[in-house]
C-alpha cells in the first residue's frame, strides 16, 4: 500500500510540474535565486555544475574538480592553449581616498623587509598588480593576516586615489576589521537594504501567478513581462545581506568599501591567455567632453 501511495504521489507531481513547465525561463530564474540563499553562486555556477563536481566552502557552491577521470584537458590548455578560472569568489575590498592618508596608515600593515608594498613606484602608477602579506598594525613580523593581491586605480584630475585589496574569503573578516581599526572607519557611509526574501510558500503563490499571465504574454500581456522575476544575488558569501558594505572615517575622509561580487575576477593560464584577451576584448574609444 505504501508503495502504491508513493507511486500515486509520484504521478501527482509529474502532473502539476512537468520538466516543460520546469525548464521554463521563468521558473529557472525564480529556482536559480531560491537555491542559493545559503551558498551563493558565481557567475560560471551553471557552467561548472554541468562539468564539475560542486562543494560548498567559504559561503559559495565552487567547482572543485572535473567529472572527466583525466587533467589532461587542463594541463594541455595550460600547456598549449588557454585555461581559465573563475577566482570572483576573492573578496575586493576598495579604500578611496587621499594617497599620502592611505599610504601612511597601510605602511603599518606591511614592511619593506618582507618585500613590495603599497608605495612601489610600479604598482602606485596603478599599471601593475602587487602581492604582498598583510600583519596587524605595528606589529611586523608577528601576527600575520595573510596573503593579498592589490592594484592601484591611476591618477586622474581628482586628488584621492582608489586601491583595491584581493583576499581569500577566509582572510576577509581579519582584513576588513584591521583596515577600519587603522583607517578608524566606523560609521557606515551606506546601509545595504535588500529585497525582502520570500518564504518557498510565496514563492509558489507568486510562481503560479507568473504561469498564468505567461500563457498569453507573447500576444497581448504586457503586465506578463514585469512579472517575470529577475535573477538576483543578494549580498554575497562573507557578508549578511543586511550588514552595511560601505564605511566612512570623519576624521580622515578615507572610505572602505566592500566589493565582494560586485567586481568579477578572471585568471587565464596559458601561451594563448594574451591572443585570447586581445581578440576578446575591445578598447573603448576615449570620450571627449
Amino acid at each position: 500500500k505504501q508503495a502504491e501511495k508513493a507511486v500515486h504521489q509520484k504521478k501527482e507531481q509529474s502532473k502539476t510540474k512537468c520538466r516543460k513547465a520546469r525548464r521554463r525561463h521563468i521558473n529557472l530564474v525564480a529556482e536559480f535565486n531560491r537555491r542559493q540563499r545559503k551558498n551563493i553562486w558565481l557567475e560560471t555556477h551553471i557552467w561548472h555544475a554541468k562539468r564539475f563536481h560542486m562543494v560548498k566552502k567559504w559561503g559559495y557552491c565552487l567547482g572543485d574538480s572535473p567529472t572527466e577521470k583525466s587533467y589532461r584537458a587542463c594541463y594541455r590548455a595550460m600547456t598549449k592553449h588557454c585555461l581559465l578560472q573563475d577566482l570572483s569568489y576573492y573578496c575586493c575590498l576598495e579604500l578611496t581616498g587621499r594617497e599620502n592618508e592611505l599610504l601612511k596608515q597601510l605602511a603599518r600593515i606591511c614592511s619593506t623587509d618582507a618585500g613590495l608594498t603599497f608605495e612601489e613606484a610600479c604598482c602606485l602608477s596603478g599599471r601593475f598588480e602587487g602581492s604582498l602579506n598583510l600583519y596587524r598594525a605595528d606589529r611586523y613580523p608577528e601576527d600575520m593576516l595573510g596573503p593579498v593581491t592589490f592594484i592601484w586605480k591611476p591618477k586622474d584630475v581628482s586628488e584621492n586615489r582608489q586601491l583595491w585589496i584581493w583576499m581569500h574569503p577566509a582572510l576577509k573578516q581579519d582584513m576588513l576589521r584591521e583596515l577600519k581599526a587603522i583607517f578608524q572607519c566606523s560609521e557606515p557611509e551606506e546601509i545595504y537594504v535588500p529585497e525582502p526574501i520570500t518564504t518557498s510558500t510565496q514563492e509558489e503563490k507568486q510562481m503560479d501567478v507568473v504561469l498564468s499571465l505567461g500563457k498569453k504574454r507573447k500576444k497581448e500581456d504586457k503586465e506578463g513581462e514585469k512579472a517575470v522575476p529577475v535573477k538576483k544575488i543578494i549580498g554575497d558569501g562573507t557578508r549578511d545581506p543586511f550588514q552595511s558594505y560601505s564605511w566612512i572615517s570623519q576624521t580622515t575622509g578615507i572610505v572602505i568599501s566592500d566589493r565582494t561580487m560586485e567586481i568579477l575576477r578572471y585568471r587565464l593560464i596559458g601561451p594563448l591567455s594574451h591572443s585570447v584577451l586581445t581578440e576578446t576584448l575591445k578598447a573603448a574609444s576615449p570620450q571627449t567632453v
